[in-house]
């Protein structure tokens, strides 16, 4: 798979000195394009045969595509805070939970790329705050020098202003840009706002790739499509940033990042730890950095990108930070940052406590809210697509994988062979040939929990929707006093240690 680049065999140690020696040449611009609520076997330079994303799939033939990189929580806010703090959900404070803040204290890497000189731009999704300084401390520097929402008439999915944006900017500085779409979070609008002349033709329910854990009827087709299309206005749009950043004489020397903060908004995706919910996209593309091109089997979690842009920018690595850099990922296919990638998933409309560890082959769940369903929250449960599974489970028509959408009690704990089992459909535990797999990564797992101060507060957050319907539940009904978030007992946000890596 690893196809070195024609003519440029001889730079390669150069290019290797570029990447590990920070300060040694100007800095690289670098841009995030972050999708909103797309699984990571949803692009096609990842075998989606059906959803079309050539610009994303151009940038993974000339950069690298990582097949094994992992989300800390398939849920917004908290993925794009752990994202931008470079730290696991519970030790961002509150922000482990949805549309919560960061805790006041941590570092957002954009800071520190804009004290070190570079212009910051901010299109799009935000969904990151940070909580208000008590008495004593300092609010947060600004993070952004400038910040849209993206959105315009005709293009309400957050990237209508990136070319704008990369056109306008300062022209004698290095730049940041967290390019962060509203695609493809619900309710679509992109089939009404198609462009045909520019996304190509809307795409088809017949073509379109169920999961097995879904009912595959017109309705779920429809949905699936509709998604599909928002998936493509997605790519189209970075293509017409690849394009400018071209124009400009810049993209060789600006390091790209594509990815996603959670899986695609559907039962058994979003806020799941299996990889429908958790695994996401990562194509990394920079022809002056990276000296290989190819796909990439290495592990990495994305709480390893702020300490590998910070790097590459030449700037000191807070102490907060978890992550480790991927830089040595980018000079050698065959190099490894990590052994383990462990994720969460907290209260995101639904009362929940789930934690995954993942080694490259076995995916190990822990879940302390076993009678309580993983429906998927209350977006995905109001869809078609979930209304149908209804209707399948109440005439006693369900599969055993989409039944899998309603099953309660859960187990506490679930292991399975994702190399053998990809949809993460046949539950190991406890069986005898993996014994040992299981007690590995059951200590791992705990070993993390304990070293990064992550805990199983005895109040969580309750539920704020109903379950069955997806409809908001009365205020007078949710007794949220005296809940807490995960860690929050323990000082968590306070606890640098990054447990095993």
């Amino acid at each position: 798979m690893i196809s070195p680049r024609f003519g440029r065999l001889a730079l390669a140690p150069l290019l290797i000195m570029l990447v590990g020696s920070v300060g040694s040449a100007a800095p690289p611009n670098v841009i995030f394009f972050i999708a909103d609520d797309v699984s990571w076997n949803d692009f096609g330079c990842y075998g989606n045969q059906a959803a079309r994303t050539p610009n994303i799939d151009r940038l993974a033939e000339n950069g690298i595509r990582f097949d094994q990189a992992y989300l800390t929580a398939s849920s917004c806010s908290p993925s794009r805070s752990s994202i931008i703090t470079g730290r696991y959900p519970h030790n961002n404070g509150k922000a482990a939970e949805l549309h919560q803040p960061i805790s006041v204290h941590l570092p957002w890497f954009p800071e520190r790329l804009r004290q070190a000189g570079y212009y910051t731009a901010l299109s799009g999704k935000h969904h990151m705050t940070s909580t208000e300084p008590g008495e004593g401390q300092s609010g947060r520097p600004t993070a952004f020098d400038h910040v849209d929402a993206g959105r315009v008439k005709g293009n309400s999915g957050g990237s209508a202003n990136w070319l704008q944006v990369t056109q306008q900017r300062p022209k004698d500085q290095p730049f940041f840009f967290w390019f962060a779409s509203y695609d493809a979070h619900r309710g679509w609008d992109g089939d009404g706002q198609w462009n045909e002349q520019a996304y190509g033709p809307i795409h088809r329910p017949a073509d379109v790739v169920v999961p097995p854990f879904l009912s595959d009827d017109p309705q779920t087709r429809e949905d699936l499509a509709s998604y599909y299309n928002e998936v493509t206005r997605f790519d189209y749009h970075i293509g017409v940033v690849v394009e400018e950043l071209r124009r400009q004489g810049v993209l060789d020397q600006t390091l790209l990042f594509v990815l996603a903060d959670n899986g695609r908004p559907f039962p058994r995706a979003k806020t799941r730890l299996h990889d429908s919910g958790m695994k996401t996209a990562l194509v990394a593309h920079w022809p002056d950095g990276i000296a290989w091109t190819g796909a990439s089997d290495q592990l990495v979690s994305v709480i390893d990108l702020a300490p590998t842009v910070l790097s590459v920018a030449g700037c000191e690595i807070p102490e907060t930070f978890q992550g480790v850099s991927m830089v040595p990922l980018l000079k050698d296919p065959q190099a490894s940052i990590r052994r383990y990638a462990f994720s969460e998933h907290n209260w995101h409309d639904y009362e929940a406590f789930g934690r995954g560890v993942r080694d490259g082959r076995f995916l190990l769940v822990f879940n302390q809210r076993v009678s309580l369903p993983w429906q998927g929250p209350a977006d995905s449960v109001r869809s078609p697509s979930h209304q149908r599974l209804r209707a399948l489970q109440q005439s006693g028509k369900l599969t055993a994988a989409q039944a899998d959408v309603f099953l309660a009690p859960r187990p506490a704990v679930a292991l399975y062979d994702t190399q053998n089992d990809p949809n993460q459909l046949v539950n190991l535990a406890g069986s005898e040939p993996f014994a040992e797999v299981e007690e590995r990564l059951v200590g791992v797992l705990e070993r993390w929990m304990e070293e990064t101060g992550d805990s199983v507060p005895d109040k969580l957050s309750p539920d704020t929707f109903d379950r069955q319907t997806g409809e908001r539940l009365p205020k007078r009904s949710i007794d949220a006093e005296g809940a807490m978030t995960p860690g929050e007992d323990r000082g968590a946000d306070q606890i640098n240690a990054p447990g095993p890596r």
